[in-house]
């Protein structure tokens, strides 16, 4: 935290939602209550409003600032302590723990770092990720999709294209994309990481897209992708996706070295227009 521990929460904040519910049968309202107060308490520590190393405010204080019981704080505290995030005991307080011990693959640590937004150096460690799972994860795709795999990547690609030439979301469907080939693959622990990195995909895809002509550009390295896995050919869709693959890394570090900044998920990602006819 930057300052006085018990200074106010940003209220940028508050939006950001998602969380696991304190435990079944709990009442709704207490649910909603434990839900936004650890999406708010969560950001706040990922973007940095409370550095690693430093001591949250005590328990009461906390209540009064989300507007929660003790209770809903102390179960809130828990559920930082099990994504990594801080650490308590008693008579040294409540402090939040160093980034690198972060569950970094829980869904919602995810989320609130894409929302809060992403700092050069984890656009890069996503990238070296990317080039080491996803590449093979194709070549697994190419082996094992099954007739509704291949359907949802046609239609995820098909929108893409739409996108591009008429107009539209392009984000969304090349996420849809990149997430149904993870999914064709049929690897457990592999679907499980495309569902934990997502929100941080479809961020990096916003930055590599909003290069000029960057989408018009990608489509063929796409549908080479997609052709190879629907022939079956899974050297040659593991190749197409290492090129794709590096193609968005050129792109991203060309955004990074420009200095403009780094989109994050509080806001929706810029629509493509439809092209100017002549």
């Amino acid at each position: 935290m930057h300052g006085d521990p018990t200074s106010a929460l940003p209220t940028a904040l508050t939006a950001v939602a998602g969380a696991q519910p304190v435990s079944a049968g709990a009442h709704p309202a207490s649910v909603g209550a434990h839900r936004q107060s650890l999406a708010r308490l969560g950001a706040a520590i990922v973007s940095g409003h409370y550095a690693p190393g430093t001591l949250l405010p005590p328990e009461v204080a906390l209540g009064d600032e989300l507007g929660v019981s003790r209770t809903v704080v102390r179960e809130v505290v828990k559920s930082l302590v099990a994504r990594g995030l801080i650490s308590t005991g008693p008579k040294v307080g409540t402090r939040v723990r160093p980034a690198d011990e972060w569950n970094w693959f829980d869904p919602e640590v995810m989320a609130w770092q894409a929302r809060a937004g992403l700092s050069p150096a984890l656009l890069r460690d996503l990238q070296e990720l990317r080039r080491a799972l996803e590449p093979a994860a194709v070549r697994m795709a190419a082996d094992r999709a099954t007739a509704d795999d291949l359907a949802r990547l046609e239609s995820a690609y098909d929108g893409m294209r739409v996108a591009v030439f008429h107009g539209g979301d392009y984000v969304q469907h090349d996420h849809r994309f990149h997430h149904g080939l993870l999914l064709a693959s049929h690897n457990l622990l592999v679907v499980q990481m495309s569902k934990a990195i997502g929100p941080l995909l479809r961020t990096s895809f916003e930055i590599s897209t909003s290069k000029p002509n960057g989408p018009l550009l990608s489509l063929p390295l796409h549908r080479a992708v997609l052709d190879a896995v629907v022939a079956r050919n899974g050297p040659a869709a593991e190749a197409a996706a290492l090129s794709l693959i590096d193609n968005a890394s050129v792109d991203i570090d060309g955004v990074i070295a420009s200095g403009r900044q780094l989109p994050s998920l509080a806001l929706p990602p810029a629509v493509l227009r439809a092209p100017v006819q002549t």
